[in-house]
């Protein structure tokens, strides 16, 4: 029996319902379990969630770019409109719960020095906190938007010379070279979590115009795409299990790239044949991604996990608390703001 042919243009089509399912992975690798239990590794693996929307976030900003070139208007105004829509879809969600995080952390402070007010301010204006001593609380945010800024540039290169897809390597490289060479290690190490994610959301970009084009795989390799999956999906689980804290997470952060990569085409295959409720459910857990990412786990997991429920218990209750959150937030931030 043939197998129809993987449809590249599914990453796009259901692009909404994956960032569903990673933020969904994301809130379960939040939620504790031992590391005696037999599923720690496997529950580790929810922090692919974060390569996933990487990988859908250089994707669609590629169909973005694209789209932009084509409009006629003065080269500079496309740039400035290009950032202006990125900004004006993060922001103002990052600042609202920025602010609702760090200023009653700050006036809970004895005293407000002026180191102080700057401090909080570079907090709420760019998550400072991070770049400079490895502040993981909203580390997505800031890694996101910094990569925006080089991701124009770099799209730019591939539409004048496409050739240049190659140089998504490089960022492995410099993975490597944090880890091991001395001087970089001690400089820029203490963001590792950032530098092991941007391969993927290159990777992203470069796969972005085959989608685009509505290009295809033949659909006998999906058996090699399903083998490819389980071979990094079990040796990332192992590393976890067997292994967690002693050997350097970026390593186990590659084997992501095709794990994100084979696991999105299957998923997206997988949707496919979904029924329509569950299309409809984790499309709209991906529309309010960005304010769930933003409210779960320090306004709501934080109050559940001393209660000691157990992890499906605590799951299922930071979800249904979380999603009409970010909901009603997002809803007062497009009226008011988008």
């Amino acid at each position: 029996m043939s197998i129809k042919d993987i449809e590249l243009f599914d990453i796009s089509r259901y692009r909404q319902q994956l960032m569903g399912l990673a933020m969904i992975f994301i809130i379960l690798f939040h939620i504790s379990l031992p590391r005696s239990d037999m599923f720690f590794g496997l529950r580790r693996m929810g922090n692919i969630g974060v390569d996933i929307f990487l990988f859908l976030s250089g994707v669609g900003l590629w169909f973005s770019w694209t789209k932009m070139r084509q409009e006629e208007q003065p080269f500079l105004r496309k740039w400035a409109a290009f950032y202006w829509r990125r900004l004006k879809r993060v922001y103002p969600a990052w600042v609202t719960v920025a602010s609702l995080y760090y200023i009653p952390r700050f006036i809970d402070k004895p005293t407000h020095s002026p180191e102080q007010w700057l401090d909080l301010f570079g907090d709420i204006a760019v998550n400072w906190g991070f770049w400079l001593h490895d502040e993981l609380t909203f580390w997505y945010i800031p890694a996101t938007m910094m990569l925006y800024i080089f991701a124009a540039p770099y799209m730019e290169m591939l539409c004048r010379c496409p050739v240049y897809r190659w140089m998504a390597v490089v960022p492995v490289i410099w993975c490597v070279m944090v880890q091991y060479v001395t001087p970089i290690h001690q400089s820029v190490g203490h963001i590792e979590i950032f530098w092991s994610r941007v391969p993927i959301f290159f990777l992203g970009i470069n796969i972005a115009e085959s989608v685009r084009r509505r290009e295809t795989i033949d659909g006998r390799a999906l058996w090699l795409i399903a083998f490819l999956a389980v071979m990094c999906l079990g040796a990332c689980i192992w590393l976890e299990q067997m292994r967690h804290g002693k050997f350097p997470l970026f390593i186990e952060r590659m084997v992501y790239i095709p794990l994100t990569v084979s696991g999105v085409l299957l998923l997206a295959k997988a949707l496919c044949h979904a029924p329509r409720a569950f299309h409809a459910a984790t499309s709209w857990v991906g529309a309010i991604s960005l304010e769930t990412y933003l409210i779960h786990s320090e306004f709501v997991l934080r109050h559940i996990t001393p209660l000691h429920l157990g992890y499906w218990p605590s799951f299922l209750l930071t979800a249904g608390i979380s999603l009409p959150l970010a909901f009603l937030l997002h809803r007062i931030l497009e009226k008011c703001v988008r």
